[in-house]
């Protein structure tokens, strides 16, 4: 568990490098994703629920949460690959979950790498289950990672 304080608070514009390189170093960036683009439309979209964890004044964690009325969404939950395990993801988790809950949000989604198992049973100990569903993209904008 966290033996540090975790401070969690909104986004700040002189976040994005530490955040870009957390995403990069926990592998959530990949060539179907721009981590400025998608900082960047976020904070045109629910801003206060794009959250970072910090530790002695470092970001060693982020998620952002979203919702649209009918119920709420996850993405880039990352945690600082030297800080795992500590209770962190779960602490920021939790943090996400109660803004959606205060919003009335009745459930929420989320989208794991399917070969993503350690990520996937953690999930599964915060109280998320398997859906037996297949997740359909269609890019809107072709020239466009994100």
């Amino acid at each position: 568990m966290v033996t540090e304080k975790l401070i969690v608070r909104p986004y700040q514009e002189e976040d994005q490098r530490f955040v870009v390189e957390l995403w990069e170093a926990c592998s959530l960036v990949v060539p179907q994703n721009n981590p400025l683009r998608d900082i960047e439309r976020k904070l045109k979209v629910n801003p206060e629920m794009f959250l970072v964890g910090l530790i002695d004044g470092s970001i060693v964690a982020t998620v952002m949460a979203g919702y649209e009325g009918h119920r709420g969404w996850i993405n880039y939950l990352a945690v600082s690959p030297t800080m795992q395990r500590r209770g962190i993801a779960q602490q920021i988790m939790m943090e996400a979950e109660n803004l959606l809950k205060s919003l009335g949000c009745p459930k929420i989604n989320l989208q794991v790498r399917s070969s993503n198992s350690d990520v996937i049973g953690f999930y599964e100990t915060l109280g998320y289950s398997v859906s037996p569903v297949i997740g359909l993209e269609k890019r809107l904008i072709q020239d466009d990672r994100s």
